[in-house]
C-alpha cells in the first residue's frame, strides 16, 4: 500500500462523490494497493478491508484521528483524539483505568476468513464472512430488517436441521444472533465499539466506530478545502489546477499566506 498524492485522492473523491457512496472504500483501496485488483479488494472481509483502511488513513491524515460525539443521555458534545493504533482489534490498550472513554472493547486476533459453521437450536449453519460486495448490494435497501435479512442470505452457504434443509428466513433469532457473534469473533475489526463516558452527565455507553463513514467525511472535507486553496491560488496568480498541486505543500501554503495577507 503506497501514500496517494494529492491528485490522485482528489480524483477518488471526486469519483466517489458522483458514484455510489457504498463502493468509494474499494476505489480508494484499489487506487493505493497496486498488487490487488477492485475484485479482490472486495471480496475482503469487512474486517480486513477496514483495516487495509485504517492503514491508507494514517499514511493520508496521520496517526491520530479526532472523533465527534454525543451523550445519548443528555446531548453534550464530546471531542476525542484516539491514535491509529487504538482502533485495531485485537491491540492493547493504553495504561489507564477500565473503559477509559473513547477505547475499544477487547477482542481477540483476527481469524483467518473462511467457510464457517454455527451449531445452536437443533440447526447446523455453514456460512461466510460478509464483504463489500454484500455491503454494496444491502445499501439502498430502505430499512435495517430488510438489509440483515439479505445480507444474511448472502452469506448463508446452507442451513438444516436434523436432515432437513432450513429456508434462512426460517431460522429463529437465537440462530441468527449466533451468527452474527461468530462473524464478529472471526473478524473482530469488522465490529470496533468504543466505550465512551460523558464529562458532564457521567453516561456511559458503547458507540460504533465506522472507518469507512469516518474516512468519507474526513476526505470530503479535505476535497472541500483542497480546491478552495487552489481557487484562491488560481484567481490570485492564474496558475492551472495542475500547477498548483503539482507544487510542495510548503510552497503552496506559502503562496496562500501571501494572497490572504
Amino acid at each position: 500500500m503506497r501514500r496517494l498524492s494529492t491528485s490522485e485522492l482528489l480524483s477518488v473523491w471526486e469519483k466517489a462523490a458522483s458514484g455510489r457512496r457504498s463502493a468509494w472504500p474499494i476505489k480508494l483501496l484499489a487506487a493505493a494497493c497496486a498488487d490487488k485488483s477492485p475484485e479482490e479488494l472486495a471480496t475482503l472481509s469487512i474486517g480486513q478491508r477496514d483495516s487495509r483502511l485504517l492503514e491508507l488513513r494514517e499514511r493520508m491524515f496521520g496517526p491520530e484521528l479526532n472523533l465527534l460525539s454525543s451523550c445519548v443521555a443528555c446531548d453534550a458534545r464530546l471531542e476525542l483524539d484516539l491514535p491509529v493504533w487504538n482502533l485495531r482489534a485485537g491491540q492493547r490498550e493504553q495504561p489507564g483505568p477500565p473503559e477509559q472513554p473513547g477505547q475499544p472493547e477487547q477482542a481477540g486476533q483476527p481469524e483467518q476468513a473462511g467457510p464457517l459453521v454455527v451449531s445452536a437450536g437443533g440447526f447446523h449453519v455453514d456460512f461466510r464472512l460478509p464483504n463489500s460486495f454484500d455491503l454494496d448490494a444491502v445499501a439502498e435497501l430502505p430499512d435495517s430488517a430488510a438489509a440483515r435479512m439479505l445480507l444474511l442470505e448472502r452469506c448463508v452457504a446452507g442451513a438444516t436441521r436434523g436432515d432437513q434443509p432450513v429456508p434462512v428466513g426460517e431460522l429463529p433469532a437465537e440462530v441468527v444472533d449466533a451468527i452474527a457473534a461468530r462473524m464478529a469473533e472471526v473478524d473482530p475489526q469488522a465490529d470496533i465499539r468504543l466505550n465512551m463516558a460523558c464529562p458532564a452527565c457521567g453516561h456511559r455507553w458503547q458507540a460504533i466506530f465506522d472507518i469507512a463513514g469516518f474516512f468519507w467525511r474526513e476526505l470530503d472535507s479535505w476535497a472541500m478545502r483542497i480546491l478552495k486553496e487552489v481557487h484562491t491560488l488560481a484567481r490570485a496568480y492564474g496558475w492551472s489546477e495542475q500547477d498548483i498541486l503539482g507544487m510542495s505543500r510548503l510552497r503552496q501554503q506559502a503562496y496562500l499566506d501571501l494572497v490572504t495577507g
